[in-house]
């Protein structure tokens, strides 16, 4: 006669469902390569290396060969920082018609 652990659990007698009781597989991963951010920013992977590199783009290093992952989250918390940066220089240094070195029309 089969236990009830065994027709409703698995095998080794745990709870319906408890090895199953993962959470779903994200849509998109949770770890970027250079190359990936890179596209993302539309720039070059040596630039996305250097700001690793410098600290500036927060990132973890997979084994011992250099292997750099940007985690997702951290990319787009970089990016955020760099609009408030730019909203801040744009904020501290207005555009006018001159500093585009448009002729002002006075001469």
């Amino acid at each position: 006669m089969r236990s009830q652990a065994s027709t409703d659990g698995d095998r080794r007698g745990t709870a319906p469902g408890a090895l199953c009781d993962t959470a779903p597989v994200p849509d998109e991963p949770r770890f970027l390569t250079l190359s990936d951010v890179a596209e993302v920013l539309n720039v070059s992977s040596a630039q996305v290396y250097s700001l690793v590199r410098s600290g500036d783009l927060p990132s973890i290093k997979i084994g011992g060969r250099g292997q750099y992952r940007v985690e997702r989250d951290k990319l787009e918390a970089y990016i955020q920082r760099l609009y408030a940066e730019t909203q801040e220089f744009i904020s501290t240094h207005p555009y006018t018609r001159d500093a585009a070195g448009e002729d002002d029309g006075s001469e």
